[in-house]
């Protein structure tokens, strides 16, 4: 790893007896100390000074590629730049410091940004009722199917045992279907891209409890057949589940309640404010129609309204599934949502999607000639291409992946969905500029070139990076950790 060298851990850089604060004079009686057992006389901790370890820590945060300092075409992850003021508005006190336990009483106008956050959600996807209570979005998911396998538990109807999930669904779908005691039967996609019809026909039957499908699909199309989709799950009694990893590409122009859909995730950190990843929380509410309002997770905010005046309450839905996680949900996250969602109000939310859709064909029409595209039709807010032109010369979508890197670009999506070879899924998102995707675009041209005039210099990038090619199964399952100074 050239370079790295130059940067010595901190253990290596520890002097004995320098510190890193200086302690005021002691104007206390001296406590004595724990008995000698208790006791530890080696703990090895670097001993450097404050300007050593401000210069480690902010010397490592600059290896770090992050949204605020450039493009990140993380598909399916949607890593876009977001309002900073969010953030402000969830760091105030009355926010910030409020406890889950508190008095109902004494924290009000918490319950009101819950409650309105709730009805926000539920009128964006045209359902009756979210919660808010799941912390991310696979466990959205968990919710969703845990409340559609209590629903039919609830009618006596135990047949039911199999879970349909589209073969470019997320990998979440099937694990969770599993996870809550599922069979999970693969519907295939047809040649454009959507669901077989005649497939999922033959799938459904008096054991199928319901469908977990992606709209816009991981594909990045709209299945124009959707409610005849969920027109055939209904008929044979199952659920609709959606997926709404990615739902910034509809917001504001479809309700995924009128198309048929029974219950829907949304990720609210990635969709309406905060990127996904990074180690950050998440938030994945849960909304429903009417058949499966009695399920949701308990707590669920309530306004009421009586002779001592309006109050906002927690309630227990009448055949809830019960608590899926301590408390109410990440609460940061829901503040930097309500915020995101009361700025742009409905005109902004639907120019969300139309620039994200705008974004993604804007990347299609510049790259369809340099990279396969596996579906040459219109996209929703992800384009994917295919590396496959360039593995006729030996550069595979991992290649062109790292020698993004050295372009200044975060890599996409590589290898999924599953069902396309060498796949690229590139997700512009919402909030990139033309400068930015014309940058973008000018790289990914000049690595199709190089795939074909130079492919060496594509297969051993990156070669401006700190570390350049690992082997990353070996790097992942044993990694190169050390605690101690170096012997």
């Amino acid at each position: 790893m050239p370079g790295l060298e130059r940067r010595p851990l901190l253990m290596d850089q520890s002097k004995p007896g320098r510190t890193g604060c200086t302690v005021p004079a002691l104007d206390v009686p001296e406590s004595p100390l724990p008995p000698a057992a208790m006791l530890r006389d080696d703990l090895p901790l670097p001993e450097v000074s404050e300007r050593d370890i401000v210069s480690y820590f902010h010397r490592l945060s600059q290896l770090n590629y992050s949204v605020d300092e450039g493009f990140y075409p993380l598909g399916s992850c949607t890593m876009k730049y977001n309002p900073k003021w969010h953030d402000e508005v969830a760091r105030l006190p009355g926010f910030a410091q409020v406890h889950p336990l508190q008095p109902e009483e004494t924290v009000q106008g918490a319950l009101q940004m819950m409650y309105e956050l709730q009805q926000m959600l539920a009128e964006i996807l045209g359902m009756r009722a979210a919660s808010l209570c799941p912390m991310a979005g696979a466990h959205g998911e968990l919710t969703g199917i845990m409340m559609v396998r209590a629903y039919h538990v609830s009618r006596g109807d135990k047949r039911r045992t199999k879970i349909l999930a589209p073969d470019s669904a997320h990998g979440t779908n099937p694990a969770t279907a599993a996870m809550c005691g599922f069979r999970v039967v693969t519907v295939p996609s047809d040649g454009r891209g959507d669901m077989d019809l005649a497939a999922l026909q033959a799938s459904l039957g008096p054991d199928m409890a319901g469908l977990m499908i992606t709209l816009p699909s991981t594909l990045g199309l709209f299945d124009p057949h959707i409610t005849e989709i969920t027109e055939r799950v209904h008929r044979a009694g199952g659920l609709v589940y959606g997926d709404g990893a990615n739902l910034n590409a509809i917001l504001g122009k479809v309700k995924l309640g009128a198309l048929g859909f029974d219950v829907v995730h949304t990720n609210l950190h990635k969709t309406f404010t905060t990127p996904h990843g990074g180690g950050g929380p998440g938030s994945g509410p849960v909304a429903v129609g009417e058949r499966l309002t009695p399920f949701l997770p308990t707590p669920h905010v309530a306004h009421r309204r009586d002779e001592h005046g309006e109050r906002y309450v927690f309630v227990r839905p009448e055949k809830s599934i019960g608590r899926i996680g301590a408390f109410q949900g990440n609460f940061g996250m829901l503040v930097r949502a309500y915020c995101y969602i009361r700025q742009l109000g409905a005109p902004g939310l639907r120019e969300v999607a139309e620039n994200a859709v705008l974004n993604a064909n804007y990347l299609l029409a510049r790259l369809k000639d340099a990279y396969h595209l596996p579906y040459d039709r219109r996209c929703m807010h992800e384009v994917i291409l295919s590396a496959s032109r360039q593995k006729a010369r030996g550069v595979r979508a991992l290649d062109i992946a790292k020698r993004l890197i050295d372009y200044g670009f975060h890599p996409p999506t590589m290898y999924f969905p599953l069902v396309v070879d060498e796949a690229l899924m590139i997700e512009p998102t919402e909030t990139e500029s033309v400068e930015t995707l014309d940058a973008f675009v000018e790289a990914m041209l000049a690595i199709a070139r190089e795939a074909e005039q130079d492919p060496e210099v594509v297969r051993s990038a990156p070669h401006k990076a700190p570390i350049t090619r690992l082997d990353e199964a070996t790097a992942a399952r044993k990694p190169d950790l050390r605690w101690q100074p170096r012997s």
